[in-house]
Parts: C-alpha cells; structure tokens; sequence
C-alpha cells in the first residue's frame, strides 16, 4: 500500500492540509432535485483553502481572538465594522459584509457580535451568501434565532455553526473560527461533533493523548435551536477522507441524539466498512424539568431523557463512552477493530503535529487576549444565566387571556382536566428548527408523550389552515361536534399568536368538551415557559418577567444567578459530594460519573465557562451552606483560561472561605495543567490533586464514605 488509505483514497499533501478542492470531488447528494440547505454541509469542511472574515472586526475580543487564530494558520483575510474602513492587524477592515464579500470574496464569518444585534448580523451573512457563518455570542433570543432559520430554509448557499457554539476547528488545515482553545487541540483523523464546549475540549484533548488527533470539530451549541446539528456533522464525517473515527458528544434535551441514530442505523446498513463512531450524553442524573446551564439542556413534554437517548445511540451501533477522557483509548480500539491501522494513522497524526500550536512561539499577550474572549461571548450585561421563566398556573391566565377572550365556545376552566382530556400546545421542534403545534388525543400524562406528534411550522409565516387541520385530526375528535373543531382551531390560532408575540418556549394545556359541545381550556394544565434571552439581552418582554417569584426560588440558586454561576441544589438526601465545575456539560457529566463510582453530588455548579478566584469562592461558599457535604470535587478543564491561574484562584479562594473542615479534591486538566496541579500539590493546604477523572473520583468518594 503506498501511503495511509482513508475511504479508500491515499492520502496526499493536498487532502491533509484541506486545499482548496472541486466541490464535484465531495458529493453530499446524488440527487438533481433543487437545492436546499440541507445541501450547505460542505461549506463545514473548512481548511488552509478557507478564507474567513470578522464581523464586529475591531472589537477588543474579536481582535484578541484573531491575533490567535492568525498564529494558529487561520487566513484571516479581513473584517467588518459598521462605519469604519481602513485597516486593522495589517488586514481589510470594511464598513459593511457588501464590500468585504465584493473585496475579499470569504469562504466563512466569525460573528463577534453581542446577543442584541446577532441576530440582525447572521441575516446580514446570510443575504451576503456567505457560505459559512459561525455564530458563538450567548443569550441570543430564541425567536430571533427561529427568525434566521426561516430564512435559511429558503436559500442554499450560507450554512450556520451555532449560536451559543465555541464554532468549527479543522486542526488539520490549521483553521480556526471560534475560541476553541488551541493549545488542546492536534491534526489527526477523528471528526468530533459536540453540544457542550467543554466536553468537547475534554474529549479533544483525550483524542490528543492518545496520539490520533482531530480532524474537524463542530461545536453545535447548546442552545434550543442550532444551525447546525450531529446529522449534519455526521454527513460531513462521512463524506471526509481526512476522518477515521468519529465522536458524538451529547447532552439532555432535544432529539438530535435520536436523530444522529437514526442516521448511524442507516449508514452501517449501506457502508460496507463504517467509520466507527463513540457517543457520550450528559445529564443522565440531571433532574426532570430543570435547565442544566446550556439554554437547551432540558426535556421538553415528548422529548426523551438522557438516558433513553444513551441507550438509543448504543443500540443504533455507537461505542458509549461513559467520561470523555476515555475517548482516545477507545477510539483506537475501535479504529483496530474496523481493520484500520492505527499506528499508520498515529504517524500520519504526528507528522502534520510538526505544524501545532504547541511549537509555535507565543507571544506574551496570548494569555491576556483568550481570557479576554469570555466577556463578548457571556457580557456583564448578560451575566444572570438563568434561561426559562416558567409561570405559575395561577399567573398564566392573566397573559393568556387577551388572545381568547374572543374564541366563540371556548372557557378556561378551574377544573383539573378529566380523564378523556386531549393535549395541545406550541412549543419548539428542535430537529425542524422551528415552532410547531404539538397535540395528542389524550391528556394522561402516562401515554402523552408516546402518542404526541409535533407539526412545524415557518415561524416568519404562522402555522397554515392545513397544518392546523392536520394537528386537530391527530387529537382523534371523531365523537366531538363539528363546532368543537372549529373552537380547537381558534385556540391554536390564538396561541401561536401569543407564541411569537410574547417570545415563548412553550405553552400548552389540556382541553376537552363539555356536555354542550363547548370547549373547555383547564387552567391546573397550563405550562407557560418563556425565553429570558429577550430580556437580558434586550430588554424586551419586561412585563412577563416582572412576574417572576423568586420568593419560591432556592436561595442558593439566586444567589448564584447574581454572580454568573449556574447553581442547581439536587435533592437525594444521601448526596454527599459537592462538585465545582466550569462548564455546564462537563458539570452534567461530573454529576453523571460521580455515579459510576458509586458517589452521589448534592449540587449542579457552572462556574460560567471560566473560573476566577472571585467565582471559585463564592461557588465554595454556596456548596458549603448544604450540611450534607462530606467532602468537594473541583473539576476543571482550562480551555480558554490557563490551569496555573486557575490554581492560583482556587488557593486564593480556598484561604478566604471558612472550609469547615470539609476536604477538596482538585482535577484540572488543559491549558498548562501540569502547572496547576504542582501548585495545588505543593500549596499546604488540605488540596489534592489529580489528573485523571477516574482516581479522582475515586479518591472523592472515598474520602466521602469514611466521614
């Protein structure tokens, strides 16, 4: 054999390095049918060829992660600041994506822009035909989200990564479009598509050790809606004679974890000698109905739990990985298995390393300018990362009544629903990404979920007459009067007026009909959970979000909210671990392998993506008010902040906090973690502290047990 041979063709200088190539030579679809975005899953496979732009060009983040990004090989080739033109790090700086499309012809934008106006900048991308747009700002608002992708559905040239999403990485070709932190990631042969950031990096950083390096990395995003999804990373990875090996990473929430199975069923019937694939899902201890951190880190009414869908990836032919550092070792026990070489493929790895970020010099500002990334990405003015505001039952009809008021035949009853109720609602369809009327021909809460089918609809347009007929049919009326019908339908036109006017997640209810043919709406039923992105980041909807009680809020979890930390007090009384973690999937994932080594957490804690001496120590005094903790897991990648500040941080709050004596065991893992762990070793203090996941958690629940 002359050379490595992936899909079947040898590798060459030009494929390992991602030149540019015909577009023919990467066939995503046969098909002569009229183009759609689906289509747009080539513009991913980004590479040395990729010319990519900035949006917001001249910001202080968007400046300081382009100076990385050019020194990682990126061809930055220029940017976009309203009003300005001139020049900026030596490169185009253009006063509008007209010009830098006409100028500078890019392939790809990274939007650095503030969730207010994100929404309006993707549009701009999208009407430029840029073909790839990477959006990473959190806090956009859902319904200015749903806005982009009606209209991407309507175009086949632009392809979205995100939002909420650390962006796309082909470490291979060297071309970075986000705030991945590089110093974790090496070229290699594994595709990696992830909702969490932070488990991504763990799992790059696993794949790294293990000497396989990554090929392409997709953040999708942890928000409700993503412009890009694990079927479209899949379709890429396939497609990708530099991809080997492929990995899913998961989370609670939503169905792309179904749907990427679905997806694996498929391509292990029709391809004689698939790609192996490993999958992770977060949240599999997550409590029901609670928003894990990420936006989109919950189970709406239908959706499966994270264990069910751990289960579906496995049965479909997924390898599950129960913590991602073990990525790398089973990834080369698969690749072996298939009939790969993995030692070809690790040499191969290595000789595109010679290239890496972690021997190129760097400059001293480097550190400055990545921790200078999370401000833009999570602003102060968004620093509350509280994501729902759920209405009690008693408060929903007050904003609901407006839109019904005038539906001939409809009442809101106080009763609770009876048994041959019937379930409607509006609510996202996360696969469609878009709005959809949800029904069912029963209320039970037993059967609902099994028998309850979602109907998407354009969210620019409102659901059509047929759609509605369609959603009223699956509720099975066949005994209800024709009049009933025609009530059900007003119901649905009126909610989704309120849908889109109040920016809601979901709203929903049980209904039935009365003796007289009248339709009844039963208040006990109702669920009104609304976006707070449009809130915080915009300040709309501020009358719905007055009605918030955070008098029946846990303290704690207020408390946190104030400083940026996500905070969620679970409720088994025998927990007796709490757990310190920056990122929300790592968070779920530390909750979820505390358990397989038999130790239970007593708390969910997101320090917010980077960790600080100010949000480690009021996140030990949080942890500390709960009398049940014997003992505290610190676990801590250091992506974009460096793993010795991190240790200087946690020392820092460590001596300022009264640790009632409670132990703490540290993991850190990342950027310069070896640095960290030496501190943390050599401190004095009652630290200990690890590198991997499993002795540390070991070490945690023993010492959990004998107190």
């Amino acid at each position: 054999m002359a050379g490595i041979r992936f899909n079947h063709k040898p590798f060459s200088g030009i494929a390992a390095s991602r030149s540019p190539r015909p577009r023919s030579r990467r066939p995503f679809s046969s098909s002569t049918a009229r183009r759609s975005y689906d289509d747009t899953v080539q513009n991913l496979l980004i590479g040395k060829h990729t010319r990519v732009i900035y949006q917001g060009f001249t910001g202080r983040v968007a400046t300081g992660n382009a100076k990385d990004s050019l020194a990682y090989g990126t061809n930055i080739v220029g940017g976009v600041t309203p009003g300005k033109e001139g020049e900026h790090l030596g490169l185009p700086l253009l006063p509008d994506l007209r010009k830098a499309k006409e100028q500078l012809k890019p392939d790809a934008t990274a939007v650095f822009v503030a969730a207010p106006q994100c929404g309006k900048a993707i549009e701009e991308a999208i009407e430029a035909e840029i073909p790839l747009i990477v959006s990473v700002a959190e806090h956009i608002p859902l319904h200015d989200i749903m806005r982009v992708t009606s209209i991407l559905k309507t175009q086949s040239k632009s392809r979205l990564v995100g939002a909420n999403a650390p962006g796309i990485i082909a470490p291979i070709g060297f071309c970075r479009i986000g705030f991945q932190p590089l110093p974790t990631f090496a070229p290699g042969h594994v595709g990696i598509v992830a909702k969490s950031g932070t488990l991504s990096y763990e799992a790059v950083a696993s794949v790294t050790r293990s000497g396989l390096g990554q090929s392409l990395v997709i953040g999708m995003g942890g928000d409700i809606i993503a412009g890009t999804n694990m079927v479209d990373g899949l379709k890429v990875f396939e497609q990708d004679p530099e991809t080997e090996g492929i990995i899913i990473v998961g989370e609670v929430g939503g169905r792309a974890e179904e749907d990427a199975a679905e997806w694996i069923k498929d391509y292990r019937k029709r391809v004689s000698k698939p790609k192996p694939i490993a999958a992770l899902v977060g949240g599999i201890h997550a409590p029901e109905r609670r928003i894990m951190g990420h936006a989109g880190a919950w189970a709406a009414r239908g959706e499966r739990l994270a264990a069910e869908k751990y289960k579906i990836l496995q049965d479909a032919g997924a390898t599950m990985v129960d913590h991602p550092e073990n990525f790398g070792g089973v990834m080369k026990t698969l690749l072996a298995q298939s009939g790969r070489d993995v030692d070809r493929i690790k040499q191969h790895a290595q000789s595109q390393q010679k290239r890496s970020y972690h021997t190129m010099h760097r400059r001293s500002n480097t550190t400055h300018s990545r921790r200078a990334a999370s401000p833009v990405v999570r602003p102060t003015v968004y620093k509350q990362q509280r994501r729902g505001l759920l209405l009690g039952t008693d408060q929903a009809p007050g904003v609901l009544e407006p839109y019904i008021n005038n539906i001939e035949g409809l009442s809101l009853s106080s009763q609770q629903a009876p048994q041959d109720a019937f379930y409607v609602g509006l609510t996202v369809d996360r696969t469609e990404r878009s709005p959809c009327i949800a029904t069912a021909p029963t209320a039970d809460p037993a059967q609902r979920a099994q028998r309850m089918r979602r109907f998407p609809y354009d969210w620019r347009q409102g659901p059509s007459q047929e759609l509605i007929q369609s959603a009223i049919a699956h509720m099975q009326l066949d005994a209800a009067p024709p009049a009933a019908h025609a009530h059900i339908a007003g119901l649905m036109e009126a909610l989704a007026k309120m849908y889109r006017a109040k920016e809601a997640v979901t709203i929903s209810g049980s209904v039935s009909i009365d003796k007289n043919g009248n339709l009844q709406l039963h208040q006990p039923s109702l669920l009104m959970q609304l976006d707070d992105a449009a809130y915080r980041s915009s300040k709309r909807q501020e009358d719905i979000h007055s009605l918030r009680r955070r008098e029946n809020e846990v303290s704690e979890e207020l408390e946190a909210e104030k400083d940026g930390i996500v905070f969620v007090k679970l409720q088994d009384p025998s927990a007796n671990i709490g757990t310190l973690v920056n990122g929300a999937g790592l968070a779920m994932n530390t909750v979820d392998a505390l358990r397989l080594h038999g130790g239970k957490a007593t708390n969910f804690l997101d320090t917010g993506g980077k960790a600080t001496s100010e949000t480690v120590k009021k996140s030990f005094e949080l942890i500390l008010r709960d009398s049940r903790v014997k003992v505290i897991f610190v676990n801590i990648f250091g992506g974009l902040t460096d793993g010795g500040m991190i240790a200087d941080g946690i020392l820092l709050a460590f001596k300022e906090v009264d640790m009632k004596g409670v132990p703490v065991v540290v993991r850190i893992r990342g950027t310069n973690e070896a640095k960290g762990q030496k501190i943390i070793a050599e401190s004095g203090l009652s630290l200990e502290a690890f590198d991997g996941f499993a002795d540390a958690a070991k070490r945690v629940v023993e010492i959990a047990n004998s107190r």
